[in-house]
Protein backbone atom coordinates (compact mmCIF):
# COMPACT_ATOMS: atom_id res chain seq x y z
CA UNK A 1 0.00 0.00 0.00
CA UNK A 2 1.23 3.61 -1.01
CA UNK A 3 1.81 5.91 1.93
CA UNK A 4 -0.18 9.12 2.65
CA UNK A 5 2.69 11.71 1.39
CA UNK A 6 2.84 8.98 -1.96
CA UNK A 7 -0.76 10.19 -2.47
CA UNK A 8 -0.58 13.48 -1.79
CA UNK A 9 1.87 13.43 -4.21
CA UNK A 10 0.39 11.83 -6.92
CA UNK A 11 -3.09 14.41 -5.93
CA UNK A 12 -0.54 17.26 -6.83
CA UNK A 13 0.68 16.01 -9.83
CA UNK A 14 -2.80 15.40 -11.27
CA UNK A 15 -3.95 18.85 -9.97
CA UNK A 16 -0.82 20.64 -11.93
CA UNK A 17 -1.83 18.56 -14.68
CA UNK A 18 -5.19 19.44 -15.30
CA UNK A 19 -4.05 23.31 -14.54
CA UNK A 20 -1.93 23.15 -17.90
CA UNK A 21 -4.37 21.74 -19.48
CA UNK A 22 -6.47 24.43 -18.54
CA UNK A 23 -3.89 26.72 -18.85
CA UNK A 24 -3.15 25.25 -22.82
CA UNK A 25 -6.60 25.41 -23.82
CA UNK A 26 -7.72 28.85 -22.29
CA UNK A 27 -4.63 29.89 -24.62
CA UNK A 28 -5.29 28.66 -27.38
CA UNK A 29 -9.31 29.62 -27.27
CA UNK A 30 -8.14 33.11 -26.96
CA UNK A 31 -5.72 32.71 -29.78
CA UNK A 32 -8.64 31.40 -31.81
CA UNK A 33 -10.82 34.42 -31.13
CA UNK A 34 -8.18 37.11 -32.21
CA UNK A 35 -6.80 35.61 -35.67
CA UNK A 36 -11.07 35.08 -35.66
CA UNK A 37 -11.31 39.09 -35.20
CA UNK A 38 -8.48 39.49 -37.41
CA UNK A 39 -10.12 37.59 -40.34
CA UNK A 40 -13.37 38.95 -39.83
CA UNK A 41 -12.35 42.63 -39.26
CA UNK A 42 -13.76 44.48 -41.85
CA UNK A 43 -11.26 47.43 -43.23
CA UNK A 44 -11.86 51.05 -41.86
CA UNK A 45 -11.69 54.23 -44.01
CA UNK A 46 -7.76 54.46 -42.95
CA UNK A 47 -6.89 51.37 -44.19
CA UNK A 48 -8.30 51.70 -47.80
CA UNK A 49 -6.22 54.98 -47.79
CA UNK A 50 -3.05 53.28 -46.80
CA UNK A 51 -3.85 50.18 -49.07
CA UNK A 52 -4.18 52.77 -51.93
CA UNK A 53 -0.94 55.00 -50.86
CA UNK A 54 0.99 51.81 -50.45
CA UNK A 55 0.40 50.49 -54.24
CA UNK A 56 1.08 53.66 -56.15
CA UNK A 57 4.03 54.43 -53.86
CA UNK A 58 7.47 52.85 -55.69
CA UNK A 59 8.90 52.92 -59.07
CA UNK A 60 6.87 50.95 -62.00
CA UNK A 61 7.43 50.83 -65.96
CA UNK A 62 5.43 50.26 -68.49
CA UNK A 63 8.04 47.89 -69.92
CA UNK A 64 6.41 44.99 -70.70
CA UNK A 65 3.58 46.51 -72.49
CA UNK A 66 6.07 49.00 -74.49
CA UNK A 67 7.70 45.29 -75.24
CA UNK A 68 4.29 43.70 -76.71
CA UNK A 69 3.00 46.61 -78.75
CA UNK A 70 5.88 49.58 -79.39
CA UNK A 71 3.90 50.95 -82.25
CA UNK A 72 0.89 52.11 -79.02
CA UNK A 73 2.85 52.18 -75.79
CA UNK A 74 5.32 53.84 -74.79
CA UNK A 75 8.11 52.57 -72.30
CA UNK A 76 7.23 55.18 -69.65
CA UNK A 77 8.34 55.48 -65.81
CA UNK A 78 6.39 56.05 -63.11
CA UNK A 79 7.54 57.07 -59.93
CA UNK A 80 5.29 57.58 -56.59
CA UNK A 81 7.04 58.27 -53.05
CA UNK A 82 5.64 59.49 -49.69
CA UNK A 83 5.32 62.86 -48.96
CA UNK A 84 3.81 63.70 -45.48
CA UNK A 85 0.88 62.43 -43.05
CA UNK A 86 -1.70 64.56 -41.98
CA UNK A 87 -2.69 64.42 -38.61
CA UNK A 88 -6.62 63.77 -40.48
CA UNK A 89 -4.53 60.07 -41.72
CA UNK A 90 -4.47 61.46 -45.16
CA UNK A 91 -1.50 60.37 -47.13
CA UNK A 92 0.67 62.72 -49.36
CA UNK A 93 2.83 61.49 -52.40
CA UNK A 94 5.06 62.97 -55.06
CA UNK A 95 4.31 61.85 -57.89
CA UNK A 96 5.71 61.68 -61.68
CA UNK A 97 5.99 60.19 -64.95
CA UNK A 98 9.03 60.40 -67.59
CA UNK A 99 10.29 58.65 -70.74
CA UNK A 100 12.45 54.99 -69.88
CA UNK A 101 15.44 57.06 -71.62
CA UNK A 102 14.63 60.32 -70.26
CA UNK A 103 13.77 60.17 -66.49
CA UNK A 104 15.40 63.25 -65.36
CA UNK A 105 12.62 65.10 -67.70
CA UNK A 106 9.67 63.98 -66.58
CA UNK A 107 6.68 64.98 -68.53
CA UNK A 108 4.31 64.88 -66.25
CA UNK A 109 4.82 65.88 -62.32
CA UNK A 110 2.49 66.79 -59.13
CA UNK A 111 4.24 67.78 -56.19
CA UNK A 112 1.51 66.54 -53.59
CA UNK A 113 -1.06 64.06 -54.51
CA UNK A 114 -3.27 63.66 -51.63
CA UNK A 115 -5.42 60.34 -50.69
CA UNK A 116 -8.06 61.64 -47.71
CA UNK A 117 -10.93 60.07 -45.93
CA UNK A 118 -13.60 62.26 -45.86
CA UNK A 119 -17.02 60.50 -44.91
CA UNK A 120 -17.43 57.50 -46.84
CA UNK A 121 -15.02 58.38 -49.30
CA UNK A 122 -11.34 58.11 -49.80
CA UNK A 123 -9.20 61.43 -52.06
CA UNK A 124 -5.48 62.27 -55.20
CA UNK A 125 -4.52 62.70 -58.76
CA UNK A 126 -4.74 66.03 -61.21
CA UNK A 127 -7.96 64.34 -62.38
CA UNK A 128 -10.60 63.82 -59.24
CA UNK A 129 -11.46 60.09 -59.95
CA UNK A 130 -14.61 58.04 -57.83
CA UNK A 131 -12.78 54.83 -56.53
CA UNK A 132 -14.64 51.80 -55.56
CA UNK A 133 -13.51 48.23 -53.94
CA UNK A 134 -13.30 45.94 -56.30
CA UNK A 135 -15.68 42.81 -55.96
CA UNK A 136 -14.09 39.46 -54.33
CA UNK A 137 -12.38 37.25 -56.57
CA UNK A 138 -11.38 40.23 -59.38
CA UNK A 139 -7.75 40.58 -59.88
CA UNK A 140 -8.28 44.51 -58.90
CA UNK A 141 -8.37 46.07 -55.33
CA UNK A 142 -9.78 49.19 -56.64
CA UNK A 143 -11.05 50.83 -59.54
CA UNK A 144 -12.72 53.83 -60.81
CA UNK A 145 -12.96 56.98 -62.95
CA UNK A 146 -13.44 60.45 -63.70
CA UNK A 147 -16.82 61.99 -62.64
CA UNK A 148 -19.14 61.78 -66.30
CA UNK A 149 -18.01 64.50 -68.79
CA UNK A 150 -14.85 64.27 -67.66
CA UNK A 151 -12.57 67.09 -67.28
CA UNK A 152 -11.75 70.76 -69.41
CA UNK A 153 -8.62 69.99 -71.34
CA UNK A 154 -6.93 71.74 -74.65
CA UNK A 155 -4.06 69.70 -75.68
CA UNK A 156 -3.95 68.64 -79.08
CA UNK A 157 -7.17 69.17 -80.33
CA UNK A 158 -9.47 68.03 -76.88
CA UNK A 159 -12.25 70.34 -75.13
CA UNK A 160 -12.14 67.47 -72.04
CA UNK A 161 -10.48 64.56 -71.23
CA UNK A 162 -11.32 61.63 -68.95
CA UNK A 163 -9.40 59.42 -66.66
CA UNK A 164 -9.53 55.81 -65.65
CA UNK A 165 -7.84 53.71 -62.81
CA UNK A 166 -7.14 50.06 -61.27
CA UNK A 167 -5.03 49.34 -57.91
CA UNK A 168 -4.34 45.83 -58.80
CA UNK A 169 -3.31 43.15 -55.96
CA UNK A 170 0.08 43.02 -56.97
CA UNK A 171 0.79 46.68 -56.64
CA UNK A 172 0.61 47.04 -60.29
CA UNK A 173 -1.36 50.00 -61.50
CA UNK A 174 -3.32 50.36 -64.83
CA UNK A 175 -4.20 54.39 -66.20
CA UNK A 176 -6.43 55.27 -69.27
CA UNK A 177 -6.02 58.95 -69.87
CA UNK A 178 -7.92 60.33 -72.99
CA UNK A 179 -8.91 63.27 -74.84
CA UNK A 180 -11.74 64.06 -76.76
CA UNK A 181 -12.83 66.59 -79.17
CA UNK A 182 -16.14 68.55 -79.32
CA UNK A 183 -17.28 66.06 -81.51
CA UNK A 184 -16.25 63.14 -79.50
CA UNK A 185 -13.77 62.07 -81.44
CA UNK A 186 -10.16 60.88 -79.31
CA UNK A 187 -7.34 62.71 -80.25
CA UNK A 188 -4.65 61.66 -77.62
CA UNK A 189 -4.09 58.62 -75.31
CA UNK A 190 -4.16 55.17 -76.09
CA UNK A 191 -7.37 53.35 -77.54
CA UNK A 192 -7.34 49.97 -77.11
CA UNK A 193 -6.26 49.42 -73.53
CA UNK A 194 -5.00 51.50 -70.32
CA UNK A 195 -1.42 51.57 -69.51
CA UNK A 196 0.01 48.72 -66.85
CA UNK A 197 2.59 50.10 -64.67
CA UNK A 198 4.21 47.13 -62.84
CA UNK A 199 6.66 47.27 -59.89
CA UNK A 200 10.00 47.55 -61.00
CA UNK A 201 11.83 43.71 -60.04
CA UNK A 202 15.22 45.93 -59.22
CA UNK A 203 14.86 49.21 -57.23
CA UNK A 204 14.56 49.42 -53.76
CA UNK A 205 13.20 52.22 -52.16
CA UNK A 206 16.09 53.24 -50.72
CA UNK A 207 16.94 54.00 -54.61
CA UNK A 208 13.98 56.36 -54.92
CA UNK A 209 15.12 58.45 -52.49
CA UNK A 210 18.31 58.98 -54.05
CA UNK A 211 16.39 60.70 -57.43
CA UNK A 212 16.79 64.42 -57.26
CA UNK A 213 13.47 65.29 -56.59
CA UNK A 214 12.38 68.80 -56.82
CA UNK A 215 11.31 70.34 -53.76
CA UNK A 216 7.79 69.53 -52.29
CA UNK A 217 5.07 72.29 -52.27
CA UNK A 218 4.43 73.36 -48.85
CA UNK A 219 2.06 71.71 -47.26
CA UNK A 220 0.07 74.74 -46.35
CA UNK A 221 -0.48 75.51 -50.12
CA UNK A 222 -3.67 73.32 -51.98
CA UNK A 223 -3.36 70.11 -53.09
CA UNK A 224 -3.57 69.49 -56.73
CA UNK A 225 -6.96 67.19 -57.05
CA UNK A 226 -7.70 63.87 -55.30
CA UNK A 227 -8.83 60.18 -56.11
CA UNK A 228 -11.78 59.46 -54.06
CA UNK A 229 -12.68 56.14 -52.65
CA UNK A 230 -16.06 55.21 -52.40
CA UNK A 231 -17.44 52.54 -50.26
Amino acid sequence: MGTASESDSDSNANGWGRARGLMVKTVVLIGSAVLLKRLTKSETRWDHARNVAASLTGEKFSTEQASRDPDNYFNIRMVTCPAAEMVDGSKVLYFEQAFWRTPQKPFRQLRSIKISVIGQRISAHCLRKLLVCCDRGNHCLYEGSSPPGGFPNSWNGATHCTSELAVLKNNEIHTWDRGYDDDGNQVWGVKESPYEFKPSPNASFNEMFSLNFPPLLSMEKKIEGSFVLQE
